[in-house]
């Protein structure tokens, strides 16, 4: 099994990631944390316990950062082009969810967990990195007590999807990817490299949705606006960048991966760049130098991680 935390701003792809990690049986979903980014943090809280309640999981949630690491950095528009102005498609997601929330503060919460787990915990983070910042900021000792970091986040060898430097999870918050990034905890990550070539089109939504019951109905529904987004970038369907980055807990061999150290670019024409110094490549002395080699995913199998999503999703059937 492998306990994982999930740090998340749901978010439509948020949505079937947290779903997918829901219902996988190597899964133990320990807490759901929130951050601001694809929209406020009051709306991304909200939407986790909305998730949690029409889904009946158990895991807590646990409201985390809404403003970036460095206070008062400026801060970017949540995309309600993409996810629409309630973070879930425009679905009528109601004003409050009547669900509890864990009194902990997210990056504590991620503290709390690791620590009552050493070695066993996997943190998967699919927006920004601010929480993970602030909890090694609190505890940096935790980088030996957490088994894995995989970010859904950056673009290393293919353009941003914000700016042609940069994507959006870590153009959000480049000093806290930084931070992420450069600790000396194993991460992978798994970005727009991999997540741009992973294209769910309409039907197979649709399949998922006909085979799945009423969760996948919710899923379905939440996802249209977002597809309508995509109509004018991917052939009839959407891009599923935080499945992806679920897909790698429980299947690390659908991707192949090249390690070295890893920068953000925080500030500037390329802000919120990510870099890699492949392990491979000697170069003069550098600010990549003495810091962990990290992996980042470069290579997917695309077809296999979409049908992995699929029978995940539909192995637990409601009527």
């Amino acid at each position: 099994m492998h306990k994982v935390i999930f740090d998340t701003d749901p978010g439509v792809d948020d949505a079937m990631a947290l779903l997918f990690l829901h219902h996988h049986a190597e899964i133990d979903l320990l807490g759901i944390t929130t951050v601001f980014g694809n929209a406020t943090i009051e709306t991304t809280t909200r939407n986790a316990l909305y998730l949690k309640r029409e889904w009946n999981i158990d895991a807590p949630v646990a409201r985390g950062a809404g403003e970036t690491f460095i206070p008062h950095r400026v801060s970017h528009e949540p995309p309600k082009f993409i996810h629409g102005d309630d973070g879930l498609g425009n679905i009528g997601v109601p004003d409050v969810v009547d669900v509890p929330l864990d009194p902990r503060p997210a990056h504590r919460f991620i503290v709390d967990i690791i620590r009552e787990n050493p070695g066993e915990v996997t943190l998967v983070a699919v927006g920004r990195m601010t929480n993970l910042a602030n909890a090694l900021k609190e505890d940096p000792e935790i980088v030996s007590l957490v088994k894995e970091i995989v970010i859904m986040g950056g673009a290393f060898d293919v353009n941003g999807n914000v700016t042609p430097a940069a994507e959006a999870n870590i153009h959000g918050d480049p000093e806290a990817a930084d931070i992420v990034l450069t600790a000396t905890w194993p991460v992978v990550v798994v970005g727009l490299d991999v997540t741009t070539r992973t294209v769910m089109t309409r039907q197979q939504l649709a399949d998922i949705r006909d085979a799945a019951g009423k969760r996948a109905e919710l899923l379905f529904d939440l996802s249209q606006f977002y597809i309508k987004f995509y109509e004018s970038r991917v052939p009839d369907g959407m891009v599923v960048h935080d499945a992806c980055a679920c897909a790698y807990v429980v299947a690390p061999e659908l991707f192949k991966t090249r390690s070295g150290a890893m920068r953000v670019i925080c500030g500037g024409l390329a802000d919120g760049q990510t870099i890699q110094k492949p392990d491979h490549m000697g170069f003069g002395p550098s600010d990549w130098d003495n810091l962990p080699s990290q992996n980042a995913c470069v290579e997917i199998d695309a077809n296999a991680v979409l049908k992995l999503i699929h029978d995940t999703i539909v192995s637990v059937k409601e009527s």
